[in-house]
Formats: structure tokens, sequence, C-alpha cells
């Protein structure tokens, strides 16, 4: 045997044997790394997207308008109430029984990404990039009245939303209750 305290019977001097307990020190490094890469990525995305997307959308939207404040009014409560309108009525099935849970972060995922022409508008409004103000800017001048109807047409979507789930909820909450008096009757008449 060799004077190596690493090693234990079996082994040679110069070799370790390695215990679960290090494979197990070994992955949660790399796990480690590799969020750390992943959050290093995103926050990359994320300040390319901030320098990009606001001025983007609001050129995309000045063209639609042209200018025209009618048009901005139409437009913004277009894309305000069915882009918050879907994505609510998309994220309300998330609370049905049916999906597992990894199907339940798909909808809500695929809800979040429906809200896209709103997330763009808010990225303009809310942004305090040089490109959510150059985006600013051109709403300003090409899309008047755009940025307040989209407000408008989110807010009023949000609220017949919350009232469709509810009522929908309430009414299922019916049947479910008729359906039970309707056994309990069958029951009693037997």
């Amino acid at each position: 045997m060799s004077d190596d305290g690493d090693a234990s019977p079996g082994t040679t001097a110069g070799e370790r044997r390695y215990t679960p307990n290090d494979v197990n020190a070994g992955r949660w490094v790399r796990r480690g790394v590799l969020i750390l890469v992943v959050a290093a990525l995103a926050y990359v995305a994320y300040l390319v997207a901030a320098a990009f997307f606001p001025r983007w959308w609001s050129q995309r939207v000045a063209d639609q308008v042209n200018g025209h404040l009618t048009a901005g009014t139409l437009w913004g409560l277009f894309y305000g109430f069915v882009f918050t309108f879907v994505p609510l009525i998309v994220l309300a099935q998330v609370r049905r029984r049916f999906f597992n849970w990894e199907w339940r972060g798909i909808v809500a995922i695929v809800a979040v990404l429906l809200a896209t022409p709103n997330w763009l508008t808010l990225s303009v409004v809310a942004g305090n990039s040089k490109a959510a103000h150059a985006g600013e800017r051109i709403m300003d001048v090409d899309a008047p009245g755009f940025r307040v109807a989209t407000a408008i047409g989110a807010v009023s979507a949000a609220v017949i939303a919350v009232v469709v789930v509810a009522m929908s909820m309430r009414l299922s909450h019916q049947r479910r209750e008729v359906k039970n008096l309707r056994g309990k009757l069958s029951e009693r008449d037997e």
C-alpha cells in the first residue's frame, strides 16, 4: 500500500474513488453554470430586444395608421381588445382539470405569446431605452390616438373576460349541481 491518504483498498497510488456525493456535487456545479449562462444570455437578449422592438413596433403601427387619428383609435381599440381578451380566455383554460401541469404551463406560455402586440405597445409606453423614446415620438406623429385607444381596449377586454370566465364557472357549477340533484332524485325514486 502507498502512503497516500486518498488511496483506499482496491486503488493504486494517485487514484481516487468517487462517491455518489462527488458525482451529485458535479451535477449541481454544471447546473449552476448552466443557469448562469442562460441568465446571461437572457439578459443580452433583453438588451437587444429593448434596443430593437419598440422602434420596430412603432414603425409597423405608424405604417398601418398613416397619421390619421381615427385609424389610430380604431387600430388601438382592436389591438388592445383582441390581444387582451383572447389571451385571458386562453389563460383561463389553465383551470381545466384534464390538463396536467406541463400542459398548463404550455397554455400559459401560449397566452403570453398571444398578447405580444400589447407587450410591444407597453414596451414603447413604459420603456426607458432610446428605442422606446424614439417609438413614442413615432407614435405621437404617425399613430395618434393609438396608445390611449390600446389602453382603453385592453381594460375593457379584461373586464369582459373576467365576466365571461366568472359566468362560465358559475354555469359549470350549476350544471354539476343539477346533475347531482338528478342523481339523488333517481336514487330516491328507485
